[in-house]
């Protein structure tokens, strides 16, 4: 199974003549040896390979590269003082920088990292437009092999930032010193094991259990266990444990357009080289970033036919996080439209006069997969099949992981811990805010019976998604996609990095320019409503305005340069292709 092509377009002629002359001129003076020439090959390679960095960096990718990365280092130094820091850090003590942790220095630090920010949105953005085309950028193009660089290139200072806009990483490594140290993260909070980790844990969570899967409770045992209480230092491991996710998206997104519709660049830029995703994900370190990868990979193999390979990536992505078990009923649709497809076929080959299956539906021509006919008389005892096969190779991959890490599944039962959230992104919370407004009722009675509604609206949500999108695999992954629309909106709790689960997905159909400038609209607003230290400013009026007013003009710059018209004449960005060509002119 290989990837979509993402070669870069072969050298011109024009490029590679003047040193074909001069690889030639020497042959033939008689003075180079085989050895010589292999020297020679090897350099003008080397020289070839830089002038391709060259062209980039002066290109206007190169550019937005560049200022992505920018924007990553200042968040990374700003974060020092902003972030979410520790309650007492003796490094930045040691360095005698701890003044940038209160008064002019803390405002400091803020400024540095909401202005890197915003050069990370707006170099996103314009590589947006460099991708799409649209703006003064037609007749620019970026390939993937470039954008995944530029993945590389942004994400690299963030490895080495505390933890941006959220605590989880304190909340990851106490649970992992929990099973570390013989307890049951599934029976006690951090609270049950004193130290310095516990003490940098957000105090809402010390004595909440875990509410994750097994693998990442081992990831973390695993973590500590290698750098004890050190904090930086388990928190740049967990990091790069992230890393594997974050590699599986680069390559899933992308592969899923074969299937769904969509172009490999787009999706890369918009589910990867999202600030949100990057940000949220790397810079404040959450197990998102595996748990999406995982389940993309897995839902790449089952639409390439490696059902149960699939099904095996996906179960260790619940394994990680219990969200990425929502697609695997989608997944049963999906492996029995295959096999409707090979029964087909056989039938086809047995007897080519034989009748097509007229059990496909009318509106589109696609089978229905829960549909009886001649390439399936028995589709229940078929789903039964199929989805019971899928089911035991999900049991053994957790039954394994649970019993390697020594717990139960007491997780389950933790999942309602994130009731503990409050905030205004998510509509049983808008709706009991709302209910407060206009009438005497009081937050915490009025919250439990909208919570209790939408609870029961996204369980018929949930049913009718799965029974409707049957009818195709790219019906299938949609399906998917509006679970977790239905899961982020509905549910008790939403936080920004949510919305990495439906947007991966999401990114792989084709997409209007309109649509992609309200999900770029969408995303820069959830990057803004967070505080850097992980506190929510929805409940501050000019934080809201602030975000809104830049989401907006993020939207419109997707589509047009400059929609402020700050600039008194429009800047027109020349395309990679006549920057080399104008360097390599005499």
């Amino acid at each position: 199974m290989h990837p979509p092509e993402t070669s870069a377009a072969a050298a011109t002629p024009t490029d590679t003549a003047p040193r074909a002359s001069s690889r030639g001129t020497s042959s033939t003076t008689g003075s180079s040896t085989p050895r010589s020439s292999g020297d020679g090959a090897d350099r003008n390679n080397f020289r070839d390979r830089m002038q391709t960095y060259a062209d980039f960096a002066r290109s206007p990718e190169g550019h937005a590269a560049l200022l992505g990365f920018f924007g990553a280092v200042m968040i990374t130094f700003g974060g020092l003082g902003a972030g979410s820091v520790r309650q007492r850090d003796p490094l930045l003590e040691a360095m005698n920088l701890s003044w940038l942790r209160f008064g002019h220095g803390y405002a400091l630090s803020s400024m540095l990292i909401w202005v890197g920010v915003l050069l990370m949105i707006t170099a996103w953005v314009r590589l947006g437009r460099t991708t799409l085309g649209l703006g003064n950028r037609a007749g620019a193009a970026v390939t993937l092999n470039e954008l995944r660089a530029i993945v590389g290139i942004w994400i690299f200072p963030l490895l080495f930032a505390v933890p941006m806009f959220s605590r989880d990483a304190y909340s990851y490594l106490a649970q992992g010193a929990l099973l570390r140290d013989g307890f049951d993260p599934y029976q006690v909070g951090p609270v049950a094991n004193p130290g310095v980790l516990l003490d940098n844990v957000s105090p809402v969570w010390t004595t909440t259990t875990a509410p994750y899967g097994p693998v990442f409770l081992l990831l973390g045992r695993a973590i500590t266990a290698i750098t004890g209480d050190n904090v930086v230092a388990g928190t740049i491991a967990l990091r790069l444990v992230m890393l594997p996710g974050l590699a599986l998206m680069m390559w899933a997104v992308p592969y899923l357009t074969k299937h769904l519709g969509g172009k490999p660049t787009v999706a890369l830029w918009l589910a990867v080289l999202n600030p949100l995703v990057l940000i949220h994900l790397i810079g404040g370190v959450h197990n998102e970033m595996l748990m999406v990868g995982l389940m993309c990979a897995g839902i790449a193999l089952v639409l390439e036919r490696h059902h149960v390979a699939g099904i095996v990536v996906v179960a260790i992505g619940v394994a990680i996080k219990a969200t990425a078990g929502i697609a695997l009923p989608f997944l049963v649709w999906i492996w029995m439209l295959h096999e409707r497809e090979r029964r087909a076929a056989e039938r086809a080959a047995a007897d080519p006069n034989a009748p097509a299956d007229p059990s496909s539906t009318p509106a589109n021509g696609a089978p229905d997969a829960a549909k009886a006919g001649p390439d399936m008389p028995h589709p229940a005892m078929t789903f039964a099949k199929i989805a019971g096969l899928g089911l035991s190779v999900f049991a053994v991959v957790f039954v394994a992981a649970s019993a390697i890490a020594g717990v139960g599944i007491g997780w389950l039962t933790a999942l309602s811990g994130s009731k503990k959230i409050i905030n205004w992104l998510s509509l049983p919370t808008i709706m009991a805010h709302t209910t407060t407004w206009i009438t005497p009722l009081r937050m915490e009675s009025v919250l439990n019976v909208t919570r209790a509604l939408c609870a029961l609206a996204l369980v018929a949500v949930l049913v009718w998604t799965w029974w409707r999108f049957r009818h195709s695999e790219r019906e299938a992954v949609f399906g998917i996609l509006i679970a977790f629309v239905g899961i982020v909106i509905l549910s008790p709790a939403a936080l920004p990095w949510y919305y990495s689960w439906p947007l991966a997905l999401a990114a792989a159909f084709a997409l209007s320019t309109t649509t992609l400038m309200v999900l770029v609209g969408l995303c820069t607003w959830l990057m803004l409503v967070f505080q850097p230290d992980g506190s929510i400013g929805l409940y501050n009026f000019w934080h809201v305005a602030a975000a809104t007013f830049a989401a907006v003009v993020a939207a419109l710059s997707l589509r047009t340069v400059d929609p402020l018209r700050l600039r008194s004449t429009p800047q027109v960005e020349t395309p990679r292709s006549e920057v080399a060509a104008t360097a390599s002119r005499p």
